[in-house]
């Protein structure tokens, strides 16, 4: 939700290489800890390295003895929670620290100044016929009373007498702290502890620390799929972790009951998948006081009245509170979808059938549907869980059946991946949710992991670095120029030569002749994972694609690519033609236009793409334009034209091209 703003190889088996390295060295390692745990004194010959890998496997296995929970309990709940990472003490988006995600959001909120900004900027749609909803940043007070899914880590404390401090940054610490939680869930419900994993589906529903049955049902659900069918991962402090699977576990989800939840009200007026947690909380459809405005989305009939062809990724730049608060003001704007993180509990807002006003492109919010994170763009550290991946992923997922949309990235959008209209928006196009979001690990769970499909001779590339280890330097996070705390990230650096000191490329739109820089916020010389180019050179470990119509170069070195080969459609200019325009929006000609319809202008962006280069094929686009300016939506027309567009990987956003400027061509094998 955040807008742009000051304050905020060569060889496919290569890469292969590295990846199974990285999984042979964890497989090795944990099967290491498993010999290892019981005669640890009597093994001096070990390696040292070996039995450090093993220490976060021996951790939990003591934690789950001392509070007597199975050890595949303990560690399904913090896979679920964190993938088992401990991100160096740093809290997560909602205060929780640690592999067991132990929650005190009073002590985080306090340590970053003790606000929720809440929903960022503008979600505005200037573009629009009528006076745009340009609503500015609110600051909502952090709430006297936080709910009890906030503030675990207190309670954590005094089960285990472990100080706080110790808790948020001892690993050993914290999984005692979540066993310990486990543990007393159990007693509470009545429960003996110890026995067999299938006992304690009630206690990890109560550990999710929902209030509603489905929500708890879905966390424990989620929970006991990972225990079933195992996980296995090094951390990001380099410990090889492993939860053998229990193909054929059943838990007793008849004790759920036994939590005494409500169920969630109007459970049955949303569109989502039966296996994440739902509810209604509608934004409102209502004439504003001067009766000739409304607020704050558009009724339509989609895909009957237009085809839905993207899912836009935001970040809410706030907390769940404040943010289903801000939907719900008529004055304010809308989007389709909000997604909580420490639990991955859904709320719809407007249904797919209508028109939310989230993206800033009035063509892309017609055409699209619009999903919120609870999270924060210039805050690396401040993490998402893993409940909240694998919850919007199963809503994407889901959605993406629904209507028809491909699962890759020309259709799965990042709000900062959407054009800007016009030349005169394209800096305040807003840019979550950024380089810290995971594409990689979020397309794993969509079941579309990115692959190489191609050889190296393709001439067409999927950029896709390591995450944990890809860690470009970003700036103003906190303050404009000051460094952001290191951190993995998805997206690669642009040069204009192959040379780590050569300038990045520049972003016109958002520059002007200025190069581009390395704000967190500065989408202009930045190529994100998933995203596909066709390669314009190769030059030692450095690769170069066409981007914003110049030669882009990003280090792409052998041993830790950065990209993988590809194949699909190129679009290149027509021959004849020295240049083409690109174009934000895919508006119908003049002639299309009833009467009483405002012609909507046909700009192009200052851009231009010369001829020579090529650009990767995300669809074909019919040219449409919505007109929606009455509350009746008796009023609305979809206004459709003879131009058609193809869509196009420009930049790190995307953009449209006329079909009758450009010639359709494979890329190589």
């Amino acid at each position: 939700m955040r807008g742009s703003q000051h304050h905020r190889s060569r060889q496919a088996p290569r890469r292969g290489f590295r990846r199974s390295r990285r999984t042979l060295r964890a497989a090795g390692a944990v099967a290491s800890a498993a010999l290892l745990l019981p005669v640890v004194a009597a093994a001096p010959a070990v390696p040292a390295e070996q039995l450090q890998s093993a220490s976060l496997q021996r951790e939990f296995a003591e934690a789950a003895a001392k509070y007597h929970v199975p050890q595949s309990v303990l560690l399904g709940v913090a896979y679920l929670e964190s993938r088992w990472d401990s991100h160096a003490g740093a809290p997560s988006v909602t205060g929780g620290y640690g592999p067991m995600h132990l929650t005190d959001a009073a002590t985080a909120v306090a340590a970053a100044g003790g606000r929720d900004e809440a929903a960022g900027d503008a979600r505005g749609e200037s573009d629009r016929p009528r006076a745009g909803r340009m609503s500015v940043p609110v600051s909502v007070p952090v709430p006297a009373e936080l709910p009890a899914r906030l503030r675990t880590l207190p309670r954590a404390a005094a089960l285990t007498g472990l100080p706080a401090g110790q808790l948020r940054s001892s690993t050993a610490a914290n999984l005692q702290g979540g066993a310990a939680l486990l543990a007393d869930a159990q007693k509470r419900l009545g429960l003996a502890a110890g026995g067999s994993p299938a006992e304690w589906y009630g206690a990890v529903a109560a550990y999710s620390g929902a209030t509603d049955s489905a929500t708890a049902a879905t966390f424990a659900d989620d929970v006991f799929d990972a225990i079933r069918g195992g996980r296995q991962r090094t951390t990001d402090a380099g410990q090889a972790v492993s939860l053998p699977g229990v193909p054929g576990l059943v838990p007793r989800t008849d004790q759920l009951g036994r939590l005494g939840l409500p169920g969630l009200l109007h459970a049955d007026q949303v569109e989502c998948p039966r296996s994440v947690a739902c509810e209604s909380i509608p934004a409102p459809y209502q004439r504003l006081d001067n009766g000739k405005d409304y607020g704050n989305h558009d009724v339509a009939d989609r895909p009957g009245s237009q085809k839905v062809d993207f899912i836009v990724v935001h970040d809410t730049e706030g907390t769940w509170e404040g943010t289903v608060k801000l939907v719900q003001d008529p004055t304010y704007v809308s989007w389709n979808y909000t997604v909580r993180s420490n639990d991955g509990h859904v709320a719809q807002h407007v249904p797919t059938k209508d028109v939310a006003w989230h993206a800033g492109n009035w063509y892309v919010n017609a055409k699209s549907v619009g999903i919120e994170h609870e999270g924060f763009l210039a805050q690396p550290d401040a993490w998402y869980t893993e409940e909240m991946y694998l919850t919007s992923a199963k809503l994407v997922r889901y959605l993406a059946r629904k209507l028809d949309i491909p699962l890759d990235r020309q259709h799965i959008l990042g709000h900062d991946n959407v054009p800007g209209t016009t030349a005169a928006t394209i800096k305040g196009m807003h840019t979550d949710p950024g380089p810290y979001w995971d594409w990689d690990h979020y397309f794993g769970l969509l079941g579309k992991r990115f692959r190489t499909t191609a050889s190296p001779f393709s001439g067409m590339v999927t950029i896709d670095p390591d995450y944990d280890e890809n860690r470009p330097d970003y700036t103003g996070c906190v303050k404009p120029g000051e460094p952001c705390a290191p951190h993995g990230s998805g997206a690669v650096r642009l040069h204009t030569a192959p040379d780590e000191k050569a300038p990045l490329v520049q972003d016109v739109g958002l520059h002007g002749d200025a190069p581009s820089t390395t704000d967190v916020n500065d989408t202009g010389a930045r190529a994100s994972t998933g995203q596909q180019f066709a390669v314009a050179d190769r030059q030692g470990d450095w690769t170069a694609v066409w981007y914003l119509g110049q030669k882009a170069w990003f280090h792409n070195p052998w041993w830790q690519p950065t990209a993988l080969f590809a194949s699909g459609e190129f679009v290149t200019p027509r021959e004849g033609l020295d240049e083409i325009p690109v174009y934000g929006r895919a508006f119908p000609e003049k002639e299309a236009y009833p009467q009483g319809v405002p012609v909507q202008t046909v700009e192009p962006l200052p851009y231009r793409i010369p001829a020579g280069q090529a650009y990767v094929l995300g669809q074909r686009s019919p040219s449409e334009y919505l007109w929606a300016t009455t509350f009746e939506p008796a009023g609305h027309k979809v206004i459709r034209g003879k131009d058609v567009y193809y869509e196009i990987q420009f930049g790190h956003r995307v953009a449209f091209v006329k079909a009758s400027d450009v010639t359709l061509r494979p890329s190589n094998r």
